[in-house]
């Protein structure tokens, strides 16, 4: 049976039905933002839901209609929605200000539950964002280090800043994305973690490395496996060589231990990025590393050492209201075990994906780890390979064939709503039956793909 064209598809059909008013709400954001989004992420054919609403692992939209949701705020909520925790601390920091143009009490308390619970981090500095963050970060590698050049992996996210704004979807080979500067993109040399003789003959054979930057559990939190050990070596070598190593901890950060990734592997980078969780899921971030690092944003050690001070400024650095909700959040994950209650419930669906796919079809693969899952949807392996012996281009096809966004039009329809890799994030507040029921719309979402000719058999 063939595949049915999105415009004859029942599946789309049935979608249009269920989302009206979000559909009416698209036409309008397209006369206000390109393409009608604010998140290039959110992009969706025919268009996107829109939320109304959200609590624990759920969501409602436009029209009423209830999701269990593993978009979980791109990664931020691993206590899910409005945890109470959060709602307590943040309603009570409004009424007594959300931003005072100067120090304050919460600050520090955050500062100091980032500095407990990271091994890495002798000093921390706030930011606004997992993007400013990573951009402090290779800053202070290269004022530290007096080297240019930033070594990177091919399909591994950290914001858009215009060093790391190509190389993960597309530019594979290292030419600048529009925008960014020929020059900028001749700084940062292109790695993949699936080569780790390449990657290390690199960084001995170089002097004029800064930094290595990288996603500890593999590019976009795993969607992009890669081998534990690589993490050892590279800190190893670049330990030898002098190189600052940075861990990208703005998805891993207090999801996979509360000591992030940095802590389940026992692996210490120099310096770590932190964002989504850090903030209890509102605007916020940071960057957290060795206190040699540091001391180049420290006013007075730089005075003594006849240095330059490194720059660093933010209208909503640790702003009050964030930093309340953070250290909700925090305090949460130091005293429970959420992160292993989330990794347990995303085990339990990747297993029940599986059963599915061995049943229904012959070259679908659910995979991830820790708090993750992905559905792998390209014909290219057969169900049970190894991702491991994925190609970053086959992995990143997955997102772009007209099956997956079938596959979440269905799941949609079915009440489970998930990212467009295809997969998703599971928090703390998912439950069994919320796994379970995920996998039977899982299971009729697939019926819906086979009535169309979508799946082999």
């Amino acid at each position: 049976m063939s595949a049915v064209s999105p415009s004859n598809s029942k599946i789309e059909a049935a979608y249009r039905e269920h989302t009206p008013n979000s559909a009416s709400r698209s036409r309008q954001a397209r006369s206000v933002f390109p393409s009608g989004l604010v998140h290039d992420a959110r992009k969706l054919s025919p268009y996107p839901i829109y939320v109304e609403r959200a609590k624990g692992s759920r969501k409602w939209d436009v029209d009423g209609n209830e999701y269990v949701d593993y978009y979980g705020g791109h990664g931020a909520l691993i206590l899910g929605h409005a945890h109470e925790r959060m709602l307590g601390a943040t309603h009570a920091q409004l009424e007594l200000g959300t931003h005072f143009g100067a120090c304050h009490d919460l600050e520090v308390r955050w500062g100091e539950l980032v500095k407990a619970m990271v091994p890495c981090a002798e000093r921390v500095r706030f930011t606004s964002s997992g993007t400013e963050a990573n951009l402090m970060a290779i800053r202070l590698a290269r004022a530290h280090t007096g080297r240019r050049k930033l070594v990177r992996f091919r399909g591994h996210f950290h914001g858009w800043q215009d060093h790391v704004a190509f190389g993960v979807d597309n530019h594979l080979d290292g030419t600048p994305s529009p925008g960014v500067l020929e020059g900028i993109a001749d700084e940062v040399l292109l790695c993949d973690t699936s080569d780790a003789d390449a990657t290390l003959s690199l960084l001995r054979g170089r002097d004029d490395i800064a930094a290595v930057i990288l996603e500890p559990t593999g590019g976009s939190f795993s969607a992009l496996p890669m081998r534990e050990q690589m993490l050892t070596q590279l800190r190893e070598v670049t330990a030898e060589r002098g190189i600052v190593l940075i861990f990208d901890e703005v998805v891993t950060g207090f999801r996979v231990a509360p000591g992030g990734a940095q802590g389940f592997y026992g692996v210490t980078p120099d310096l770590a990025s932190f964002a989504k969780i850090v903030a209890g899921g509102l605007p916020g971030g940071c960057i957290a590393g060795r206190k040699e690092l540091l001391d180049h944003l420290d006013f007075e050690v730089c005075a003594e050492k006849g240095i330059e001070k490194v720059g660093h400024h933010g209208t909503y650095n640790a702003n009050p209201v964030c930093a309340a909700s953070g250290i909700a959040a925090l305090e949460v994950l130091q005293s429970e075990d959420a992160c292993e209650r989330a990794s347990a419930m995303a085990a339990r669906l990747r297993e029940g994906a599986n059963r599915l796919f061995r049943e229904r079809t012959s070259n679908w693969f659910c995979y991830g780890t820790h708090s993750s899952f992905y559905f792998y949807t390209n014909a290219e392996h057969p169900v049970g390979s190894e991702p491991l012996e994925w190609t970053l281009e086959s992995i990143k096809q997955v997102a772009k064939l007209p099956v997956t966004n079938k596959l979440r039009l269905a799941l949609m329809v079915e009440g489970v709503d998930m990212s467009g890799k295809p997969g998703g994030l599971v928090s703390a507040v998912h439950t069994e039956a919320d796994i379970d029921f995920t996998v039977d719309a899982l299971g009729r979402a697939l019926e819906r793909l086979a009535n169309e000719g979508e799946l082999s058999s």
